[in-house]
């Protein structure tokens, strides 16, 4: 393991230190290293092979190696970020007992882990031999980078209203249940077109999958067509369906003329100034696959969190709309179909994103096998987990919210 490095891996390997100097932690192991390929390397699945647990660490942190991918560009010298004088530690009760935050890590296959508050980071390990030169895929973490996307579309008038429906910018999915939804209800994930999600192989989310992430895959506009019943009254009852994100990346890419990497590109990583270029995957046709799969470096993760703690500011610039902003991590009554314990036995939703429960305004982007971005705007907390968690691996993901609650409330 090498403890408080001073220069980092992705520093040397850009030739340039204008980012903060880091006291990083790496370590070549991690949780049940040997059953994630340790032996071998963490090696990376062939394209077009499905991935095994001995590749998870390799699949996530080669996702666009893997698969086609367009570039997320960044630009200049990259915002900086501080460093703690003294590293993070943190205690939180757990299990019947009280753990610390280096137990987390040896008991959860974590790639890497980053708490940062404000500016500063208060604490950044990578397990498995990752390294801060690594881009970690996000899967659905993208959603909620996608939302964003969305209000500042509309704060620019390529997208007029969240009540336009998704095929007056998309005219092939006219007479389709999607294109007759409003921007707003594939937002709250509330279309009420039938769409079965579950996360186990042979749901609808796997097969939206093939059809965009397959060599033969149909691509996004086909792939969209093929649901067209809608079983509920659009904006009354939530259910996650990855291919509301989907439709809304449509929408996104018909209305400003770009790809939505390319429209990523400039409205934010490079207006934010991240320290490296990230990517987002694409679909046969050429579409982003926008309900998951950008990679991006831990420390790019953690800007993107700290922007959204500030209320869509960064580095002295408004990159999302404020009011955007508070509208999509804000539930409007505690009765709403979409609110804490409502939506989801624990959550709320927002506008692609995951709201905590609580009269504090807390709110997570989530994505599968442990892919974690949670923020707190008032004590501008921010903890990001990269991770290669399996199905029977805490299916709940109760203990990083044990450690983030305790976290809140010793630093927050």
């Amino acid at each position: 393991m090498l403890q408080g490095v001073k220069v980092t891996i992705g520093c040397i390997l850009a030739l340039t230190c204008a980012v903060a100097q880091s006291d990083a932690v790496f370590s070549d192991t991690g949780y049940a290293a040997d059953a994630y390929g340790a032996a071998d390397h963490y090696p990376v699945p062939a394209p077009g092979q499905s991935r095994t647990q001995r590749q998870f660490v390799g699949y996530y942190s080669h996702f666009d190696e893997v698969h086609p991918a367009d570039p997320i560009a960044r630009a200049g010298a990259p915002s900086t970020l501080k460093t703690s004088a003294h590293e993070l530690t943190l205690n939180y009760p757990y299990g019947g007992q009280y753990r610390n935050i280096n137990d987390y890590l040896d008991r959860n296959p974590v790639t890497g882990l980053l708490i940062a508050r404000d500016d500063t980071i208060l604490y950044e390990h990578y397990r498995y031999a990752r390294t801060d030169a690594d881009r970690f895929m996000s899967q659905s973490m993208a959603k909620t980078f996608v939302g964003m996307l969305i209000g500042i579309a509309i704060s620019e008038g390529a997208i007029h209203s969240i009540d336009d429906l998704a095929d007056a910018y998309v005219p092939e999915l006219a007479n389709n249940a999607y294109g007759q939804t409003s921007i707003r209800d594939l937002l709250h994930m509330s279309s009420g077109v039938h769409f079965f999600e579950d996360s186990n192989p042979g749901d609808d989310r796997d097969k939206l999958g093939h059809d965009l992430l397959s060599t033969h895959g149909v691509g996004a506009i086909e792939a969209v067509k093929r649901f067209d019943k809608r079983e509920r009254a659009p904006g009354t009852h939530f259910s996650y369906a990855s291919i509301e994100t989907e439709v809304l990346g449509l929408v996104l890419s018909h209305a400003t003329h770009m790809s939505v990497a390319q429209y990523a590109s400039e409205r934010i990583w490079k207006t934010m100034g991240m320290e490296s270029d990230a990517s987002w995957g694409r679909d046969p046709t050429g579409q982003d696959i926008t309900y998951c799969c950008v990679s991006a470096t831990l420390r790019d993760w953690a800007r993107l969190g700290l922007m959204l703690a500030h209320d869509g500011a960064w580095n002295g610039k408004q990159i999302v709309p404020r009011d955007w902003l508070l509208q999509a991590t804000t539930v409007e009554s505690s009765s709403s179909f979409l609110a804490p314990g409502i939506a989801n036995p624990i959550f709320g939703y927002g506008y692609q994103v995951w709201i905590l429960p609580g009269e504090r305004r807390m709110f997570a982007l989530q994505g599968m096998d442990g892919q974690r971005i949670i923020v707190d705007p008032r004590s501008k907390l921010v903890l990001v987990q990269t991770a290669v968690w399996t199905s029977d691996h805490d299916p709940g993901m109760r203990e990083i919210y044990a450690l983030w609650y305790s976290l809140v409330a010793q630093y927050g």
